[in-house]
């Protein structure tokens, strides 16, 4: 499979030109990638819309995740989420849907910024019960008891979850088309599960759309990401997708950002899968060791350790800091699970430091967590509404009885205590402060 992108950018950078051109450095080496960074030139490309090498390369990766269109973004899936949730408003404006939106409650905090700039209303699909904030698992029966009572522009479900959670999408996506709603997915942490077996990306489980980060999971720099429209996806989708990302795009993507996307379509269309699957084979044979040893993991994404530090004894961040010490930085930890992120770079000898580490910390009693459970809180003004009000910033227990301005979210996981337009209880406050924020933006009323 061909890079034409990269390869125009060695072309280009080989001859050596006088650079009248941004950017400033001028391919001078400051720390390394400066040669190769460029912007849209003659013989190069705009990302949006794309026409020329971009567009050739975009079309490579859409073959290989199955998708009936694939646009790269240089700014993360946050600008995918953006873009989905445009093209699921104007299919629902053009039928007289209601611009509301169902997902679940563990959504990105991106998801509540797209709601304030399109001016969306979300209903959620709440955890059940002992479920927690970064969880949700949505069963067919309650995704089909909320389809029953009103019609939605869009389902919205996140998985793989942070702590390696994945939902029954292909289940969703059943009941979603006996509705005739669209269903999207957050895939940030799932690139990868396309080129597993079975292949277990969402757009093979029947989603519509979906965003993908490369850089998570694949081995692409860090903001590279996917959109991918399915084959089947709503009328108009595939070519109204480059609108919905110019909507929200910068004009100065990186080339550096789309350089690592190019380069990865021959590595996945070559050995780079086999690797994956032996990664994927790997972590698990980890998990297994640990469990043998005594220490508890959650979650079924293959490539993910979640460990439950509660169960052995200890705070995700003391575990953290012992790992730190044996020059092991993991992915996220809070007060209850400790996340380790492997991927197809991971040698022998790392996965061996992480068993022999985790090996040497001794195993305690069982650590009584006793996380509150999500609010369920009255919803005052719109998303969009609270964002764009005044605001001021306010310790948490003087916040009680106002309306939250913010997605308040740190990252990661980026996943709002309580969101944009709610009013804060008692039991709210007590939530943010157990996922440790001290202040909050509440709405200043006039």
């Amino acid at each position: 499979m061909n890079t034409p992108v990269c390869d125009f950018v060695k072309r280009y950078t080989a001859a050596a030109p006088v650079r009248m051109h941004m950017p400033g450095h001028k391919g001078q080496a400051a720390f390394g990638p400066e040669a190769f960074d460029i912007t849209e030139i003659e013989g190069a490309d705009e990302l949006y819309p794309a026409r020329g090498i971009i567009r050739e390369s975009e079309a490579n990766a859409a073959v290989l995740f199955g998708a009936g269109r694939t646009l790269y973004s240089a700014e993360g899936s946050s600008l995918c989420i953006r873009a989905m949730l445009y093209l699921a408003a104007l299919t629902a404006g053009g039928k007289g849907v209601p611009q509301r939106l169902l997902a679940g409650r563990n959504a990105h905090k991106t998801l509540m910024t797209a709601a304030a700039l399109l001016d969306l209303e979300i209903d959620w699909l709440l955890p059940g019960k002992g479920g927690d904030l970064l969880g949700c698992a949505v069963t067919a029966e309650a995704l089909e008891d909320k389809l029953k009572g009103q019609p939605y522009m869009a389902v919205w479900l996140t998985s793989p979850d942070y702590l390696g959670r994945r939902a029954d999408l292909r289940a969703a996506a059943e009941v979603c088309r006996r509705y005739g709603v669209p269903l999207l997915v957050d895939n940030a942490h799932g690139a990868y599960l396309r080129f597993l077996e079975p292949d277990a990306h969402p757009l093979t489980l029947g989603a519509d759309a979906c965003c993908d980060s490369a850089h998570k999971t694949l081995s692409c720099l860090t903001g590279a990401a996917y959109l991918h429209i399915a084959p089947g996806a709503p009328e108009g989708w595939a070519e109204q997708a480059e609108q919905a990302m110019a909507l929200f795009a910068s004009t100065s993507p990186s080339w550096l950002i789309l350089q690592s996307l190019d380069r990865m379509n021959p590595e996945l269309a070559g050995g780079y899968p086999a690797r994956l699957r032996e990664a994927a084979r790997r972590t698990a044979e980890t998990k297994k060791i640990l469990a043998d040893e005594g220490w508890t993991t959650i979650g079924d994404e293959p490539m993910k350790i979640t460990l439950d530090a509660a169960a052995a004894g200890y705070t995700g961040r003391e575990l953290a800091q012992l790992l730190r010490r044996d020059g092991i930085e993991c992915e996220f930890a809070d007060r209850e699970f400790l996340v380790l992120m492997p991927s197809a770079e991971t040698t022998e000898a790392e996965f061996g430091r992480v068993e022999a580490a985790l090996r040497r910390i001794p195993r305690r009693d069982a650590a009584a967590v006793c996380a509150p459970p999500l609010p369920i809180l009255e919803r005052v003004m719109r998303i969009r509404e609270a964002m764009l009000s005044p605001s001021r910033e306010v310790p948490v227990e003087e916040a009680i009885g106002q309306v939250m301005a913010d997605a308040s979210a740190g990252c990661p996981p980026a996943v709002p205590t309580v969101i944009a337009g709610e009013r804060i209880t008692a039991d709210a406050a007590a939530c943010l402060r157990y996922y440790g924020f001290e202040t909050c933006r509440i709405v200043i009323h006039p």
